[in-house]
């Protein structure tokens, strides 16, 4: 039986949307690896200490025999890695366990412009130069063909399963209720009260789920949130309000609202960074800048038609090269 790895990036995340992204790529390569034997290993925190290298073990035995080694997505590729705390805990003495691997849906995190020569060396020794790699977006794909790798822009993982045929299935109305989220590394308290007073006003249930590890303590900093119903932290607890409920998806958290599609419910993003501006360029994703919230109000109460732009031909092409 071949052996196979998913660098899981959900494992020490203080944001769940990390595990909807997870999910999702899991769900994408379930063909791929559904007759290997699959561990997963995590990105936020080191797969082993650089002195276990040195001799034989379980850990480094596996990541040297395995097949495939898949990196589940999210802003994995950064322009410097000498910094804390990274999404990928990785420098030149633990790098062993992820030679070789291949990037599924991955993007880049835009706050940098020129990656330094450390970063550049360390990416060369551990990326897959035989395979083609999945990535987000444009940029990302630009600078691993910069660095000499393949890569296709097949758009995030989460987005693979909303196409034109299911995108049909989800409704074009405002829903009886909603739930909305808020992003607590990027608080507009002018505009985030603003959204709550408009949801209480125009929806018969309000529910908040709490995506990020801080969200809640910044929620209660707000006004107006006495009747608001709080849905844990958790994604089952979201999975359940969402099947359970004739409900709508409005807020600030981006793979909230796709994970709100993909449970086929109506969804409208908030547009705070860089990411949800990308994907309504690219895929026509159903947003609004936060800061043109006034606008919302008519948008809620109006038909609501959502039709993704997926190239399922690209993402075919990507999954064929695993056959």
């Amino acid at each position: 039986m071949e052996k196979n790895i998913l660098f899981d990036t959900s494992c020490g995340s203080q944001n769940m949307g990390d595990y909807i992204i997870c999910e999702s790529v899991e769900r994408e390569l379930e063909d791929i690896l559904k007759k290997d034997f699959l561990v997963r290993y995590a990105t936020h925190t080191p797969v082993t200490h650089f002195y276990q290298n040195f001799s034989k073990n379980m850990i480094y035995k596996y990541c040297k025999e395995a097949k495939y080694k898949f990196i589940a997505g999210t802003n994995i590729i950064q322009y410097r890695m000498i910094r804390p705390w990274a999404n990928w805990n990785i420098n030149i003495f633990n790098m062993k366990p992820y030679k070789d691997c291949i990037l599924v849906g991955a993007g880049i995190n835009p706050n940098r412009k020129n990656m330094d020569l450390y970063t550049k060396t360390l990416y060369k020794k551990i990326l897959n130069k035989k395979y083609i790699h999945s990535v987000r977006d444009e940029k990302t794909k630009e600078v691993l063909e910069q660095l000499g790798f393949k890569a296709i822009n097949t758009g995030c993982a989460t987005l693979w399963m909303l196409n034109e045929e299911f995108c049909k299935n989800i409704p074009q109305n405002k829903a009886e209720n909603v739930i909305f989220t808020l992003t607590d590394y990027c608080k507009n308290k002018e505009k985030d009260q603003e959204l709550i007073n408009i949801l209480i006003k125009n929806y018969k249930k309000v529910f908040f789920w709490v995506q990020g590890s801080e969200d809640l303590e910044y929620f209660e900093t707000l006004d107006n949130i006495k009747n608001i119903v709080i849905v844990g932290p958790h994604l089952n607890e979201y999975r359940k309000t969402l099947e359970s409920n004739d409900i709508d998806y409005i807020g600030t958290r981006l793979h909230a609202g796709i994970y709100a599609m993909q449970k086929k419910k109506r969804s409208i993003i908030l547009i705070v960074d860089n990411r949800a501006r990308d994907m309504k360029k690219t895929y026509n994703l159903v947003a609004i800048e936060r800061n043109n919230i006034e606008q919302l109000e008519q948008m809620i109460n109006s038909k609501i038609t959502t039709n993704l732009k997926i190239n399922e031909n690209l993402i075919k092409d990507w999954k064929k090269q695993f056959e």
